[in-house]
């Protein structure tokens, strides 16, 4: 027979490129140390799968007369997108925020990455 051995595997230190961000980092080694570290994290003290109220997307995809039921799933999944969408948006006008040496964007920097960035062409006049 052969023998097996059963050696444990110990995460010894954060690696940035796997999947997760900062701030769960932060809570969990906030939560080993018995200490918190400021960031975005220690302000959060429970898990949502979605950021949006799905109540209300649920309430704004039923105004659709084409719309007569919809899942739960299908509206986390109309959640996440818009999360991710907004996400994207922000980070391309942030670009320009940048440029502009400011910190706050303004609508003016998402005129420019609507203008600039060929996924958001639908997007153009939207904001007159």
């Amino acid at each position: 027979m052969a023998a097996t051995v059963a050696t444990p595997v110990v995460q010894t230190e954060h690696e940035p490129d796997r999947c997760g961000s900062e701030e769960s980092h932060r809570a969990e080694t906030a939560d080993e140390s018995g200490q918190q570290q400021p960031g975005p994290a220690t302000a959060v003290t429970h898990s949502r799968p979605s950021k949006l109220p799905l109540a209300r997307i649920k309430a704004l995809m039923k105004t659709d007369p084409d719309v007569s039921l919809a899942s739960q799933e299908s509206v986390f999944i109309i959640a996440k997108a818009t999360e991710l969408f907004v996400e994207m948006i922000a980070k391309d006008a942030l670009v320009y925020a940048q440029q502009g040496k400011r910190k706050t964007l303004q609508r003016k920097d998402l005129d420019n990455a609507i203008e600039a960035i060929d996924e958001f062409a639908f997007l153009e006049g939207t904001l007159d």
